[in-house]
């Protein structure tokens, strides 16, 4: 996984790989991934639980008593449970989200998966998104799963993203490339 300057990404890589390598070790890192899914739908969902999570004005205290019984009623692995209450005790909540993220990539990658963030002008059909996913692993000789979104201002034509690879083949950049090069020649 790539490194950045953002004390959270250095922050939460390591959570993450701490997590990644018990998991592994106890073999459980798919019903660890599942869990940590629900969590992160939780954070979604739920302002309560997201502003626990992103205030600094919680002390851990307060963080670890609210994670605790979060805990308790939604009652996930022991692994799970245990991780979350010392993220808390340790006030690194803001970076669960991250750490999510991170875990869910180091997962994919040692199931020999790549995400793909896939934008469109419009909606893929069922039978685009199988060539797409088929064109793709053929490309990364690795399984694809996308992540699709939807940006009408593309005008056709896709944006994707795979780690720190673009392929932009756009109408919007095709048209502002020649936008330019009209410029240069007039």
């Amino acid at each position: 996984m790539a490194t950045s300057s953002s004390p959270v990404s250095g922050v939460a890589e390591r959570y993450a790989q701490s997590l990644f390598e018990l998991a592994r070790d106890e073999g459980s890192l798919e019903t660890t991934e599942q869990e940590l899914v629900q969590f992160q739908s939780l954070i979604d969902e739920n302002a309560d639980f997201r502003r626990l999570v992103e205030s600094p004005a919680f002390t851990s205290d307060e963080q670890l008593r609210a994670i605790g019984a979060i805990v308790a009623a939604v009652g996930p692995s022991v692994l799970v449970g245990n991780f979350l209450k010392v993220v808390a005790s340790n006030r690194r909540l803001f970076a669960l989200p991250s750490i999510v993220r991170g875990f869910r990539q180091m997962a994919a990658a040692h199931r020999g998966e790549v995400e793909a963030e896939v934008v469109s002008a419009h909606a893929l059909n069922d039978e685009q998104r199988r060539e797409l996913a088929s064109a793709l692993g053929a490309y990364t000789q690795k399984t694809v799963t996308m992540r699709e979104s939807v940006d009408p201002a593309l005008l056709g034509g896709l944006v994707v993203r795979i780690g720190s690879r673009q392929i932009d083949t756009s109408l919007r950049t095709k048209l502002s490339s020649l936008k330019l090069a009209l410029k240069e020649v007039g």
